[in-house]
């Protein structure tokens, strides 16, 4: 999902203390997918539930990690998606048939007893349930979160731009072409981890990308990072046979403007390619939004991971007394809910 354009821009590794004292907007729908793929039985793939049968992989994710971010000092706001624009159509339903596809294969190869998480990963899906379960557990945390019109990237965009947060927090680098000044990758997953098919661990590390440096180094303007990004492919649009970053680089710069490129070049499909790239510079973003956190309702939201989803008395406890502490630094810190 989103644009690949990572082997051609700069980038960094950090720490997550870096980040301490910092707003973060994370791509919600980004991170909760996260979860739902990985938070898995290892053999048979199947997502952590409760005994009403509801997914609460996504419940535990947003638990723990999130708990984790802000004992490190980061200040997460997560923005949810909205409404997808309808150029988004054919993308939404290609990927619905690979995961009906991926469902059959991990279901078959259940039946076999032969290995299916990556089978199960593929098969992960969002629904309403788990939307409206994420949104509880983040305001029971005293996480703030913010409903986008339309694209949450676009939302985490403006944000990061108005200086409201410092960076946007997203595996995918939509958010640099939707300008987004920052974008940090890896902030859920640093650690160790196993790679695909392989009895071989890894050190995974935040990366912060900055987007001065990136259109420096390229010597780009954002809207020819916009352009690179449509001769790959995007959500919103097919990319052009063989073109990858290298090449796409070279003919932005051959071409320069988007009219020039679009005479030179012939795109897929029946994709308005300038609606795509104007969409990307003029999406519609959130203007109704609280970005403060508050402290944790402790009852309640052990009453909701316990009660109501299962979850361990004792690890709740000690989550809540981790994150009731770190709201109290905050504000005996003076932070005012943390710093951009």
């Amino acid at each position: 999902m989103g644009v690949q354009i990572f082997s051609i821009i700069p980038s960094r590794e950090i720490e997550l203390t870096d980040l301490s004292g910092k707003k973060i907007a994370i791509d919600a729908f980004n991170i909760i997918f996260q979860f739902l793929s990985v938070i898995r039985d290892r053999m048979t793939g199947e997502p952590l539930k409760d005994h009403h049968g509801n997914v609460t992989s996504h419940l535990s994710g947003l638990l723990y990690r999130t708990a984790n971010l802000i004992e490190a000092g980061i200040s997460p706001v997560f923005v949810f998606d909205g409404k997808y624009p309808e150029f988004k159509k054919k993308t939404i339903e290609e990927r619905e048939k690979v995961r009906e596809e991926a469902r059959k294969k991990w279901e078959e190869a259940v039946r076999k007893g032969k290995p299916a998480m990556k089978y199960a990963q593929a098969a992960s899906q969002m629904d309403e349930k788990i939307l409206e379960s994420s949104k509880r557990i983040l305001e029971l945390m005293g996480v703030p979160w913010v409903q986008a019109p339309s694209e949450g990237e676009a939302t985490c965009a403006v944000l990061c731009k108005r200086n409201e947060v410092f960076a946007t927090g997203s595996q995918d680098g939509d958010s640099l072409l939707f300008g987004s000044p920052r974008l940090v990758r890896n902030l859920s997953i640093s650690g160790r981890k196993k790679l695909p098919n392989k009895e071989v661990y890894i050190e995974v590390r935040p990366q912060l990308i900055e987007l001065k440096e990136v259109l420096s180094k390229l010597e780009l303007t954002r809207e020819q990072l916009i352009m690179i990004g449509l001769l790959i492919g995007t959500d919103y649009n097919e990319g052009i046979e063989g073109v990858g970053p290298k090449t796409a680089l070279k003919l932005v710069k051959e071409h320069k403007a988007l009219d020039n490129l679009l005479t030179a070049v012939e795109f897929p499909g029946e994709i308005d390619i300038e609606r795509v790239y104007n969409f990307f510079l003029n999406p519609p973003y959130a203007e109704n939004y609280k970005l403060q956190p508050k402290e944790p309702d402790r009852g309640k939201l052990v009453k909701f991971m316990v009660d109501e989803h299962d979850f361990s008395q004792e690890r709740m406890e000690k989550v809540v007394d981790k994150l009731q502490e770190s709201y109290g630094k905050s504000k005996q810190s003076s932070l005012s809910g943390w710093v951009k």
